[in-house]
């Protein structure tokens, strides 16, 4: 089995964003992706745009990605059975076999119970078309009933998508994360993330820093899952501070750089890093 590496939206958060001058559209991020050797896979992820999309935009997309050789995977939040179809749809037209999916959406908040039925009704669509829905660790829900729901059903298409950055503010440690969702794990977001003192030390704030200075071990993650092995992809994603010099977020200005300008180049930098960061780590 094969384990791509790609680049998810998150990764380009800012650039896409409507705080920046000119935005990077859906088809720019994936040219941009595409330049990066290595890079061989892209994750529109929580796009709002494809829920409404056209089965002519998807043909757009899928057409754009075959073009310039990246797969594709999809991901959104929530476990209602007639959005899942509806994202099921989206993976068979852009041709992705995997969908990231979240236990929560919003106010929709079902318990356990109502979750497993839900999945349970949406999962045999997703056998039949050969596509796996993998659902993220987060804070909202315990990684502990995560994997109860996804061990419960025990189908070969339904798993967890592993973030063991997002759960810290459950206040559950990462390498715990790890150990209790490796059997199920079939996508991997690559990020990293520290706490720094708020100003006047009043509490912590918990922010994304460059992949390798931070909590998450990469080498670590990768020796729990084994992702060569077992064809899990790996995503990398950000969560960047805005590059604003008075508020102390982090990069130094370039020159007349805007804080606009400072933030995209970050993210651009960041891409870029952490892709040697973990080719070094698997050299």
């Amino acid at each position: 089995m094969t384990s791509l590496l790609g680049l998810s939206t998150y990764a380009y958060s800012w650039r896409m964003s409507d705080r920046v001058p000119d935005p990077m559209s859906l088809d720019d991020a994936m040219r941009d992706a595409a330049s990066h050797d290595g890079v061989d896979l892209f994750q529109v992820c929580d796009h709002l745009p494809l829920d409404t999309a056209s089965d002519e935009r998807l043909a757009a997309i899928r057409t754009l990605a075959d073009d310039l050789g990246l797969t594709l995977e999809v991901g959104t939040r929530g476990t209602h059975p007639d959005h899942l179809a509806r994202y099921l749809h989206v993976a068979q037209q852009l041709g992705a076999t995997l969908v990231r999916s979240m236990w929560t959406s919003g106010d929709d908040q079902p318990d356990a119970t109502e979750t497993e039925r839900r999945l349970r009704t949406a999962l045999p669509a997703y056998e039949r078309a050969g596509v796996t829905l993998a659902l993220e660790t987060y804070e909202v829900v315990a990684t502990t009933d995560l994997v109860a729901v996804v061990a419960a059903i025990d189908s070969d298409h339904l798993g967890i998508c592993l973030d063991p950055a997002n759960t810290v503010a459950r206040l559950e440690r990462p390498a715990e994360v790890v150990a209790l969702t490796a059997p199920y794990v079939r996508n991997w977001h690559v990020k990293d993330a520290a706490f720094t003192r708020s100003p006047g030390w009043v509490g912590f704030q918990y922010t994304g820093v460059r992949t390798g200075t931070g909590l998450l071990d990469y080498a670590g993650v990768s020796a729990a899952i084994d992702p060569h092995t077992r064809g899990i992809n790996r995503v990398v994603e950000f969560w960047l501070p805005w590059q604003d010099a008075a508020a102390g977020a982090g990069a130094e200005p370039d020159g007349d750089e805007t804080a606009a300008q400072t933030t995209c180049r970050t993210e651009a930098e960041w891409t870029q890093h952490t892709i040697d960061h973990i080719r070094s780590k698997e050299s």
